[in-house]
C-alpha cells in the first residue's frame, strides 16, 4: 500500500507542479509563508533539542551500546562508512552553497548589520557554520540512530513507522504507520528530485561556461540522463560495490579540489577565517540557536535558518534510513561522534576554503563575484575558479565532483526509497530500485523543463513541520529503546556475575 499510494501522490503534485506550475507554486506560497513564520520557533526548539540529546547519549548511560548487539561487527569500513554518509547527507549542497552562501550573507547581512562590512563578513561565516555545522547532522543521527537500533536490536523493518512502536505501539502498524510511511516516501522523493534538479542546473551551467555550451534545457536533459545511467549502475551494484567506491572516490575527489584552492588561494586567510569563525560560532551556538527577530521582523532568519531546519528535517528519514543501512556494528558513542562531529568538521572546513576564498577575492582582490551571483547562486563556485590558476582544469574538476555527488545522492535514494516501500527486512529487489531510480529520473526532468523545482522545494518545508513534530516522538521512542536496552543488558550482567560467585563459592568448598 505504501508503494502504491506514493506514487499516486507522487504523480498527483508533480502533474500538477508540469501543468500550472504558477498556480501551484502560488498556492504553496501562501501555506510557506506562515508556515516559516509562526512555526520557526518550533523548528528552533525541537533541532537544538535533537543536538542536546545526542550529547547525553555521547556521554551518558548509554554510550557504549551496539547497534545490532554486543557481538555485531561494522560492514563497513571507517573511511568508507564515513565517505557514504557525507555524500548521502550533504554532499552536493556542500559544493552548490560552499562559495555562493557566504557571499550571499556578506552582501545581504543578518542581523541588522552593514552590508560588506567587516562584521558582515565574520557574521556570514558564523552563519554557514551554523547553517551546515553541528545542528543538521543532529537531525540526521536522531533519526539514523533511531532507525538502526530498531532495525537492528529489534529485528524493523527498516521503516520510519518502526519508530513509533515504543509509543503507539496499538497503532503503529495500523493507520497511524502507513501514513507516516507514505508522508516519508512522497518527501523523500521529491527533495532528492528537486536536489538533483538543482545540482543539473549547477553541472548545466559549469558546462555553458567552461566549453561555452548554452545552458539549454537539451544540455540539461543530457546530464540527467548521463546521471541516471551512472547512478543506476551504481545502484543496482548494491552497497558494497558501486556506492560505496562512488563515495570513497568522491571524498577523495573533494579533497583534491579543496587542496588546490586552498594551495592557489589565500591559504594563510583561510586558516585564520576557519580559526576565528570556529571561536565564534563556538561562542554564539547557544544565541544562534534560539535567535528569532520578534522586535524587528527581520525576515532573515526564516529566509535562510528556518527554512535550512524545515530543510534538514524534510530530508531526514531519507538521510537517517540510510545511515542506519550502513551503520550496524558502532557503538552508539562512535555513531553520534561520527554521524555529527565529524562531517561537521569536514564542512567548517570546506566552507572555510571556499568560502573564505570567496570573501577574499570579493574584499581584497578586487573580483566581481557579486555579479555571478546575481546570475545564479550555482554560478558563484566558477566565478571564484576563475580567479586561481589552472581554471579550466579545476571547473572540469568541479563539474565531476557534483556529477559524482549526484550519482551518490541518487544511488542512495533509490536504496532507501525501495526499501521504505517495502515491507521486507532485506534489501530491496532489484526491480523495486530499478522504478524508483526512473521515477526520480522523471520527477527532475519534468520540474526542469516546467519551472516547478521552486514549488515542490516549498512543499517540502511546509511538510518538515508535521515532521517535526515526529521528530519529538523519535527522541522519546529512542530513550526508552535504549532505557531498555540498558536494562536487560545490566540485569543479564549481574546473573552472570551471581553465577560467577556461585561457582567460584563451590570451588572454594571442594
Amino acid at each position: 500500500m505504501v508503494f502504491r499510494v506514493s506514487i499516486v501522490l507522487l504523480a498527483v503534485l508533480v502533474a500538477a507542479g508540469v501543468l500550472a506550475p504558477d498556480s501551484f507554486n502560488r498556492s504553496i506560497q501562501s501555506v510557506l509563508a506562515p508556515t516559516l513564520a509562526h512555526a520557526g520557533w518550533l523548528y528552533l526548539l525541537i533541532v537544538f533539542a535533537a543536538l542536546l540529546f545526542l550529547l547525553y547519549l555521547s556521554f551518558g548511560r548509554f554510550a557504549d551500546l551496539r547497534i545490532g548487539g554486543d557481538d555485531a561487527e561494522p560492514e563497513f569500513s571507517r573511511t568508507s562508512w564515513l565517505s557514504m554518509l557525507f555524500a548521502a547527507g550533504m554532499g552536493i549542497g556542500l559544493v552548490f552553497w560552499g562559495a555562493a552562501e557566504p557571499l550571499s550573507h556578506y552582501l545581504h547581512p543578518p542581523e541588522g548589520l552593514a552590508p560588506q562590512s567587516r562584521e558582515a563578513a565574520r557574521a556570514s561565516m558564523r552563519y554557514v557554520f551554523f547553517h551546515w555545522g553541528l545542528h543538521p547532522w543532529a537531525v540526521y543521527a536522531l533519526v539514523g540512530l533511531a532507525m538502526a537500533w530498531f532495525r537492528f536490536n529489534r529485528r524493523g523493518r527498516g521503516q520510519i513507522s518502526d519508530l513509533l512502536e515504543p509509543v503507539i505501539p496499538a497503532r503503529h502498524r495500523r493507520w497511524a504507520g502507513p501514513a507516516v510511511d507514505i508522508a516519508a516516501v512522497v518527501a523523500t522523493a521529491i527533495g532528492v528530485a528537486t536536489t538533483l534538479g538543482f545540482g543539473t542546473i549547477q553541472i548545466s551551467a559549469g558546462l555553458a561556461r567552461v566549453f561555452g555550451l548554452d545552458a539549454t534545457p537539451a544540455l540539461q536533459l543530457c546530464v540527467v540522463a548521463v546521471a541516471f545511467v551512472l547512478y543506476m549502475a551504481s545502484s543496482l551494484t548494491g552497497l558494497h560495490r558501486g556506492i560505496k567506491w562512488l563515495s570513497n572516490l568522491n571524498l577523495a575527489l573533494a579533497a583534491l579540489l579543496l587542496a588546490f584552492v586552498l594551495v592557489c588561494g589565500p591559504t594563510g586567510f583561510v586558516f585564520e577565517t576557519f580559526t576565528t569563525t570556529l571561536g565564534g560560532y563556538i561562542n554564539q551556538l547557544p544565541n544562534m540557536s534560539l535567535r528569532m527577530a520578534p522586535f524587528s521582523r527581520d525576515p532573515w532568519v526564516g529566509e535562510w535558518t528556518i527554512f535550512y531546519w524545515a530543510w534538514w528535517i524534510a530530508w531526514a528519514p531519507f538521510v537517517g534510513s540510510f545511515i542506519a543501512r550502513i551503520s550496524r556494528g558502532r557503538r552508539v558513542r562512535e555513531f553520534v561522534f561520527g554521524v555529527v562531529l565529524v562531517p561537521t568538521l569536514m564542512s567548517f572546513l570546506w566552507f572555510s576554503v571556499f568560502g573564505g576564498s570567496a570573501l577574499w577575492a570579493q574584499m581584497f582582490a578586487g573580483a566581481d563575484l557579486a555579479g555571478p551571483l546575481a546570475q545564479g547562486y550555482e554560478q558563484v563556485l566558477f566565478g571564484l575558479l576563475e580567479q586561481l590558476p589552472a581554471t579550466r582544469i579545476a571547473s572540469v574538476a568541479a563539474i565531476a565532483l557534483l556529477m559524482m555527488f549526484f550519482v551518490t545522492s541518487a544511488d542512495s535514494a533509490t536504496l532507501v526509497l525501495a526499501g521504505m516501500s517495502s515491507e521486507d527486512r532485506a534489501d530491496p529487489s532489484l526491480s523495486r530500485r530499478a522504478v524508483w531510480g526512473a521515477i526520480q529520473a522523471l520527477i527532475a526532468v519534468a520540474l526542469l523543463l516546467a519551472g516547478g523545482l521552486d514549488a515542490l522545494q516549498g512543499l517540502i518545508i511546509v511538510a518538515a513541520l508535521p515532521f517535526a513534530l515526529l521528530l519529538v516522538l523519535v527522541l522519546v521512542a529512542l530513550y526508552r529503546a535504549l532505557d531498555r536496552a540498558y536494562r536487560e543488558r545490566q540485569r543479564l550482567q549481574a546473573r552472570q556475575r551471581r553465577a560467577m560467585l556461585r561457582w567460584l563459592a563451590s570451588e572454594a568448598a571442594d
